[in-house]
């Protein structure tokens, strides 16, 4: 009965995950986002392992036998949209107190639904900063396997932090003597938590280098980690190949974080002129995730948010979004990055259009979320772009994504590597 039932689950439950074949995509028009240009009647051809072949126009293209190609002549072709910053085993409801009450087992089924709202809005990638249980590792390796339908993952797993900080569970009292499973106080305790997070399969390390707004009892401004801990934390993960994403709000730990070699701050809310420039030696990558403050205003209390929260988001939303201008403006280096889950997932594409807002032009945010952040997860060589060599990654829109940011929030088509996962367009 327990293997029928099992049966019965993945039968009827869970999404089919398509295998790729050999194949192409006639694009009306595709945007060369390294150049800006957009180019037209574009065939994309990949081959059975789901990798670009070439793209070239339509007319020259030389197809393998037997392909035909799948028609999106009305359409706009992009490459795979990458969201840098995701919590996907987490949605809004988990907030506050609500989130006491969701177990390991029932967040990895949630990273299940959310892994493929994602995939289906068009981002075939995400890098997944923060996850109980190694929820996220699960999930990645189950997409991975073609178990469930999702984007490709970079996962980190439980994130570190100070005892009582933004990245430790602050709601129980004392007698429960609880602490996250992430927390590490001192250089050397922080790197024993890198190399067990390693060891459990993490690819990326996020900590907590200052406080933050949806936890309890801390302040986004104020430090957490020290630098002296992150220097460590950055040296341990470096020398395991890792890369690491800071958790930073304040404007010191924004600089103590650079400093200490850290790769992507996240959120960057009270960075300074400094911090900018700090940021643009290293260089290190900026996030900021512009779009959620709307959510936690208009939707964070019926949410279950805490109401401390909402007021330390009344306090910074603003100036998170005029610092993100800035530091655009000065030439910083931008990934995006939405902090999905303080929202609903697959509302990600909600923040091109406030990048476009807040200072940026409508390709400026599109290659945050290609060409910088396949940078920034070390995947320049395989996504961010359509050319030879890259996974068949493909999204494709009506409209002018060049003029209007806001089409990328309707998505009619996504391929991943080279397989269909949605097709609302048909030639007219």
């Amino acid at each position: 009965m327990r293997h029928f039932l099992a049966a019965f689950i993945c039968v009827f439950l869970l999404p089919a995950v398509t295998q790729a074949a050999p194949g192409a995509v006639r694009c009306g028009k595709l945007l060369d986002v390294r150049s800006g240009k957009i180019l037209t009647d574009q065939a994309v051809v990949f081959d059975d392992g789901g990798t670009i072949i070439s793209v070239s126009s339509f007319s020259s293209a030389k197809f393998p036998g037997g392909v035909v190609a799948i028609d999106l002549s009305n359409a706009t072709c992009l490459p795979g949209l990458i969201d840098v910053h995701t919590h996907l085993t987490s949605d809004p409801i988990a907030s506050g107190y609500a989130g006491l009450g969701i177990s390991v087992p029932r967040e990895a089924v949630t990273g299940v639904k959310n892994a493929r709202l994602t995939l289906r809005a068009g981002f075939t990638t995400v890098r997944n900063v923060g996850a109980s249980g190694y929820t996220d590792i699960a999930l990645r390796d189950a997409i991975n396997a073609g178990d469930v339908e999702g984007p490709r993952m970079r996962a980190s797993g439980p994130p570190l932090g100070i005892t009582g900080g933004h990245c430790d569970n602050n709601l129980l009292p004392s007698e429960y003597h609880y602490k996250a499973e992430g927390v590490a106080d001192g250089p050397w305790a922080a790197r024993a938590k890198v190399r067990e997070t390693v060891k459990y399969g993490a690819d990326v390390i996020k900590i907590c280098a200052s406080g933050g707004v949806l936890s309890k009892g801390d302040q986004p401004g104020t430090p957490q980690y020290t630098l002296e801990e992150m220097q460590a934390i950055a040296e341990e993960a470096h020398k395991l190949g890792r890369k690491v994403a800071a958790h930073a709000h304040g404007t010191q730990s924004i600089k103590d974080a650079i400093r200490a070699g850290i790769d992507s701050i996240e959120h960057s809310s009270m960075i300074d002129d400094e911090g900018i420039a700090l940021a643009k030696q290293h260089p290190t990558y900026l996030v900021f995730d512009i779009y959620n403050d709307d959510f936690i205003l208009q939707e964070g209390a019926k949410a279950g948010m805490l109401p401390e929260s909402i007021e330390k988001e009344k306090k910074i939303g603003r100036l998170q979004r005029e610092n993100f201008r800035h530091a655009f403006q000065s030439g910083a280096k931008i990934a995006f990055g939405t902090d999905s889950g303080v929202y609903p997932h697959g509302d990600n594409a909600r923040q091109f259009g406030k990048m476009a807002e807040w200072g940026m032009k409508p390709l400026d945010a599109i290659q945050a979320a290609t060409v910088n952040a396949a940078d920034l997860l070390g995947w320049a060589d395989k996504i961010g772009t359509l050319e030879a060599g890259h996974y068949a990654d493909l999204v494709a829109v009506s409209g002018d994504p060049l003029s209007d940011a806001r089409v990328l929030e309707s998505v009619k088509f996504v391929m991943k590597g080279g397989a269909v996962v949605r097709n609302d367009l048909s030639a007219k």
